[in-house]
């Protein structure tokens, strides 16, 4: 049957099917398709459309019309009837052309106001639920009068009305304001966010969600747990890098965490931002909420369900996921399956975050599977597959975790990896100065930090860097001197609060201690409990059993936790995760109840629960069925580390009237012996040197941990010690989250090495407090790798003025850093003067010609340099013509790599002439750059007179493939 004899003897079944559902909808569909393929003008489209007229009287002025315009609109109209209703009159009928072929051919070469028109369908859909924005946009453009917008708004107006009432309106008004809704609807399609027509009940759901994440993120909780600040006022960006080894424009921001920037898994869901303990993740997370509850960030998605993996420990019940973000989050007040079914459906517009993964009890494990969003299993259970992607794939997830707490079984399951390396010098500088509002003492507290380097490195922290602004009294008048390590900080905030509840009005002395032993013994038995059972919240009960009183309460060390009780009692919490560990670390060192075997299981890689390391009164919180050690159990690394602190030497006087001497020296017995016998266990896995290469140690987290440990104890005795058995040439730690705290202690200990070694460091997040801390173990390296370290001219600066002090420092690799043409005058410097410096590499940095004419000016009177990397830099033509005429004649230079410079031909013909007059070049490498055929020749003319070069690179260069063939078959050491 032909479409427009279907419409005349089917015009019963078609205006039936049309009104039967007494809305105007399928028939302002069908007049939408029409419009947009012009088979309708304007003024037809008015007559059908009669506000006031029954439905079923439009209808018919359709067909009427349809039937007299002939057979192509009908074949038309049937393809839109098709389309509207699948089921109804025309669902067995064949038509030429479908409606989406006739809508492809129509896009091209199209005005705003034809594309506005011809888009029209689709357009509607993606108004629905951006009506406002849109309107909003127009009135602010001045496109639509508030009188144009309340029309739109009529409330008798579906959504689907008003977004055509909308497009009808602003065909009226031209190409700017067509254009502007284009605009509009665009940027909120790449969002995701107009899409989507969510039902009534849902936008009172987000509203209400929204209105409690706002809640629940718009005030900091102070570490001291006495008041609240807003977290716009306290809150200091902390530095973002991607696992991901990419290069990155300018710093990371909030928005990039969910970004497509770093992504190793485009299947995967999980995004991790990992970081030590103190650095921020928490807060970071609560910053992300607070600007999503706001709409200036995350704004693709319309649900943010926030979860703290420390509250989901104390969840017993078995959970689905509908009651995990219900009962956990945000309850609807109606329709909770309707709510529940769209989250299911459009998992991509849904977001989860949840925050401290290292806390919980249960190791990540991808055992236990789980498809069933409303099965319900135990929430690890549930949270590991919500991670993995079996549930709610789709859905974003971003986890906060301490980066050893991360395994591989999970690390295969993560979208992206974001670490967190804790506040910038300028970061420290503008917490600093939000934490005292009288800039005076801002200033003095800055001026003490910046004059104490290990200072500065520890407050890169932001806990640290709280700590010290906190105790800024104890900080500007302490008589022994400032801080030293990490112990000197927590014991001064220690004092702190503790001096706040004193009745001794002297902080000199141990007295403020003695005051109050008994408190600090309640806490501590609590937090050591707690530590090894990975409990990190406390019930009244918990406290009763190790005595802590109101009293102990008061100081501020334990804070009261919201929303954990179902019971609504009390349960609390330490202010930070480190102040527990420390707490649990005092309680070891001074109690005379303490196990005697403790200090040794800290150090020890046993299972916990089969050394007797285990808790009477958190029983219930251990699993019977998880392997802790030290490794996957971080807290007992940092406990062993103030462990090691506090029984230095250096504050044996604060304990010396609350335990016997003889005890004490037992307890720093055991200390000493566990380190010894833990780094050798470390020397002992070094594997024999491969013949004709260095022996190497390749260092895991876990030594620098140890080094830690010793530089806590300020025994340089026994560092001279330990280091005494250590025979390698070259110290390899890479990707060990070294930063200027760990520099400080790898200095310390690395200083008393008997021979000059290589320290490669790469991959680390060293910076230029970093550099500067390891100064003072630079005339023991005769090497230094530091890849990928954030370090800039600053940091160079420093580092060679020691370095020209230091005989056997002889080769430095800064690739990948920040270094610009300021850092090569201290290059130059170095090359002139030390005439036994052997190789300087500094790929991948910001350096351009002058930067290259200040090094050959350091060049010219170097006669010991054998390797010179600066690929990835911007020499050009300038640069690699100061550098070549800087090296003829050299008899030392083996090696010279100008990859990726932008060097041409005028630079490969100075390179030619150094090669004429080289007596020890071997390699040279000029691939990516722009070297045409002359350049070549020029090359190749050299090479005819040194028979030494091995190889010229000329890879990816301005040459066709017939040129390389033949430059080929010219010369065999031209590698194309």
């Amino acid at each position: 049957m032909m479409a427009q004899e279907f419409v005349l003897k089917q015009r019963t079944e078609i205006l039936a099917a049309v009104c039967s559902s007494g809305s105007s909808e399928h028939l302002e569909r069908v007049l939408d398709v029409l419009l947009a393929h012009g088979e309708l003008s304007w003024e037809e489209y008015q007559s059908i459309q009669v506000q006031g007229r029954p439905l079923h009287a439009n209808a018919r002025h359709l067909l009427d019309i349809v039937y007299t315009k002939g057979l192509a609109i009908c074949q038309l109209f049937v393809a839109a009837l098709q389309q509207t209703i699948p089921e109804g009159p025309g669902a067995g009928l064949c038509v030429s052309e479908g409606v989406s072929q006739v809508e492809k051919s129509r896009e091209a070469h199209q005005t705003s106001g034809e594309a506005l028109l011809s888009q029209r369908p689709s357009l509607v859909g993606k108004l629905q639920g951006c009506v406002d924005g849109t309107l909003e946009v127009l009135h602010e453009t001045g496109h639509f009068t508030l009188e144009d917008c309340n029309e739109v708004r009529l409330p008798i107006h579906t959504p689907s009305q008003q977004a055509r009432r909308l497009l009808d309106l602003v065909s009226s008004k031209g190409e700017l304001a067509a254009n502007v809704v284009l605009q509009f609807i665009d940027q909120k399609q790449q969002s995701g966010r107009c899409s989507l027509t969510p039902p009534k009940e849902f936008l009172k759901y987000q509203k209400k969600l929204c209105s409690s994440v706002l809640a629940q993120s718009s005030f900091l909780s102070t570490y001291g747990g006495t008041s609240h600040m807003p977290l716009d006022d306290i809150y200091t960006e902390g530095q973002l890098e991607l696992a991901a080894d990419l290069e990155v424009q300018g710093n990371l921001g909030l928005g990039d965490i969910v970004s497509t920037a770093g992504i190793i898994n485009e299947e995967a869901d999980t995004v991790l931002v990992s970081g030590d303990a103190g650095s921020g993740k928490s807060t970071l997370l609560q910053r992300l909420h607070l600007l999503w509850a706001r709409g200036t960030a995350l704004s693709e998605f319309l649900l943010l369900f926030p979860f703290s993996c420390r509250k989901l420990n104390s969840e017993l019940k078995e959970l689905s996921v509908q009651d995990l973000l219900f009962r956990h989050c945000c309850w609807p007040d109606r329709e909770q399956e309707d709510i529940f079914r769209f989250i299911l459906d459009h998992p991509h517009v849904v977001i989860f975050t949840f925050d401290g993964l290292d806390e919980l009890k249960q190791s990540f494990s991808d055992e236990h599977r789980l498809c069933c969003p409303t099965q319900p299993a135990p929430v690890h259970v549930l949270l590991f597959n919500l991670l993995q992607g079996s549930l709610m794939k789709g859905v974003r997830k971003v986890v906060t975790s301490r980066s050893e707490a991360v395994g591989p079984i999970l690390k295969k399951y993560l979208r992206k990896e974001v670490f967190l390396k804790g506040f910038s010098p300028n970061g420290i500088d503008c917490f600093v100065k939000k934490q005292h509002h009288d800039p005076a003492v801002a200033a003095k507290v800055l001026a003490s930090i910046q004059a104490n380097t290990f200072l500065l490195g520890l407050c890169h922290s932001p806990v640290l860097c709280w700590i010290v602004s906190q105790c800024h009294k104890e900080l500007l008048g302490c008589g022994d001197g400032t801080p030293q390590t990490i112990t000197d900080v927590y014991l001064m905030i220690l004092q702190h609060f503790l001096q706040h509840q004193s009745s001794l009005k002297t902080s000199k002395g141990s007295g403020w201690f003695q005051e109050h032993l008994a408190t600090v013994l309640h806490l501590g038995q609590l937090a050591l409990q707690g530590v090894k059972a990975s409990c990190y919240v406390f019930s009244n009960t918990d406290l009763d059993s190790c005595c802590v009183t109101e009293k102990d309460i008061c100081t501020g060390f334990l804070i009261q936790s919201k929303d954990m009780s179902k019971d609504h009692s009390h349960r609390y919490e330490f202010l930070h995760l480190t102040v527990q560990c420390f707490f649990a670390a005092l309680y070891i060192v001074l109690s005379n109840n303490a196990d005697r075997s403790t200090i040794a299981k800290l150090f020890e890689l046993h299972v916990l629960r089969e050394t007797g390391f285990s808790s009477t009164c958190f029983t219930s919180c251990l699993t019977t069925d998880q392997q802790q050690t030290p490794g996957e159990t971080p807290n007992l690394q940092i406990t062993a580390t103030f462990v090691s602190g506090l029984l230095s030497q250096r504050h044996r006087h604060l304990w010396s009237f609350c335990t016997q001497a003889p005890l004490m020296d037992k307890k720093v017995r055991h200390l000493e012996r566990c380190l010894s016998k833990g780094m050798q266990r470390h020397f002992k896995s070094i594997p024999p040197p491969v013949e004709g290469e260095k022996k190497s140690m390749h260092a895991m987290p876990g030594f620098v941990w140890l080094i830690k440990c010793i530089y806590e104890m300020q025994d340089s005795k026994m560092a001279k010690e330990v280091l005494s058995k250590l025979d390698v040439d070259h110290l390899k730690l890479t990707y060990c989250n070294i930063g200027p705290v760990e520099c400080t202690a790898l200095a310390y200990v690395l200083q008393h090495l008997r021979t000059s070694v290589g320290i490669q460091l790469d991959n680390n997040s060293v910076g230029d407090v970093g550099v500067e801390q390891l100064l003072p173990c630079l005339h023991i390296c005769n090497s230094l790798y530091l890849r990928n370290n954030n370090i800039t001219d600053e940091g160079v600066r420093k580092l060679i003025a020691k370095g020209l002090q230091c005989d056997s420092f002889q080769k430095i690799a800064l690739f990948n850093n920040k270094l610009t043409d300021a850092c090569t005058e201290h290059f130059s410097h170095l090359l002139r003067t030390k005439q036994n410096f052997l190789s300087l590499r500094l790929g991948n940095n910001n350096i351009t010609s002058e930067g290259a004419k200040q090094l050959a000016k350091g060049l010219e009177f170097n006669h010991s340099l054998r390797f010179l990397g600066l690929w990835g830099n911007k020499v050009g033509d300038a640069g690699a013509e100061a550098i070549a005429g800087a090296l003829e004649g050299s008899k030392t230079l083996t090696w010279l790599s100008l990859v990726g410079n932008g060097v041409g031909s005028a630079g490969a013909r100075a390179l030619a002439k150094m090669i004429k007059s080289d007596t020890s070049l071997e390699e040279l490498w000029l691939t990516e750059n722009c070297i045409t055929r002359h350049g070549v020749e020029c090359l190749l003319e050299a090479l005819e007179h040194n028979t030494h070069v091995k190889s010229v690179w000329l890879r990816n260069n301005n040459l066709s493939v017939e040129e390389v063939e033949e430059m080929t078959q010219r010369e065999s050491r031209l590698i194309f």
